[in-house]
């Protein structure tokens, strides 16, 4: 089985096409989806696909890039992370790729996340772009001992990579690994031990070679499998085997027989 751990199905672009996905999903046996916040205020979107699906889950939290918008507390992201199906705080973390200028704001926003991580005891789901120092600087200045976490739609170098799973973080590659110009990405994913890899498709962005250039969605995780296959040169049994157990191990509210 292969599982998505990070899509974000509440978008126009794929909830209006869910009974599809979810067929697909089935057929090319991708079993749970997380779907990821970015807005508070389309969490209700998430929260009402994920209860009513079995094998669909969320996560509670505001993406880096969004500048004029109203701030979380950490007491309202703990507060909605009680709820059964959210299973991780995030996505959050720093962009400096997209956003310039002083990002002071994008700081503080990441560290409340992670304070909010830390007392709910949930995973976070970061994003991180061009801010390799001051992301790991953050997470070492604010991770509570058992925090844990997943670098999602990974891009960055394999020193960072390192750096992140040496603070018991996982490493998440999406479709982006599949391009034929990712030649550092594909590095990167063939040194990375198995058991710290995640595959995603942040859909319904970043469509898997052969589907390049269309709306993504997560039964085409598979594909980033099957490139990880190739790279590592490991069966992709094995890789579906593994990614879905660390999936399961990070996001441990999730029962794997939930499906």
């Amino acid at each position: 089985m292969f599982v998505d751990s990070h899509c974000h199905l509440n978008f126009p672009e794929l909830r209006n096409n869910l009974d599809d996905i979810l067929l697909n999903m089935q057929k090319n046996k991708v079993t749970h989806a997380l779907c990821v916040s970015v807005e508070m205020d389309k969490f209700s979107e998430i929260d009402e696909l994920s209860q009513a699906h079995e094998n669909l889950y969320a996560s509670i939290g505001v993406h880096p890039d969004y500048e004029d918008i109203v701030e979380p507390s950490i007491e309202e992201l703990v507060s909605i992370a009680s709820k059964t199906k959210v299973v991780a705080i995030g996505e959050t973390g720093l962009d400096y790729f997209r956003l310039k200028g002083d990002l002071e704001w994008q700081r503080e926003r990441f560290r409340k996340h992670i304070r909010a991580a830390n007392e709910s005891h949930l995973p976070l789901i970061i994003h991180t772009r061009e801010a390799r120092e001051d992301t790991i600087q953050i997470l070492k200045e604010e991770l509570a001992p058992g925090t844990r976490g997943v670098l999602h739609c990974f891009t960055e170098t394999y020193e960072m990579a390192m750096q992140a799973i040496e603070l018991d973080f996982f490493i998440s590659f999406s479709g982006i690994v599949t391009f034929k110009n990712a030649i550092d990405l594909k590095e990167t994913a063939k040194k990375l031990p198995l058991e710290r890899m995640l595959i995603e498709t942040d859909s319904p962005y970043l469509a898997p070679v052969p589907f390049r250039g269309k709306t993504n969605d997560p039964s085409k995780v598979i594909h980033v499998a099957e490139e990880i296959s190739r790279l590592k040169d490991i069966p992709i049994e094995t890789i579906a085997e593994v990614t879905s157990a660390n999936f399961f191990n990070l996001f441990n509210k999730i029962q794997p027989q939930s499906s």
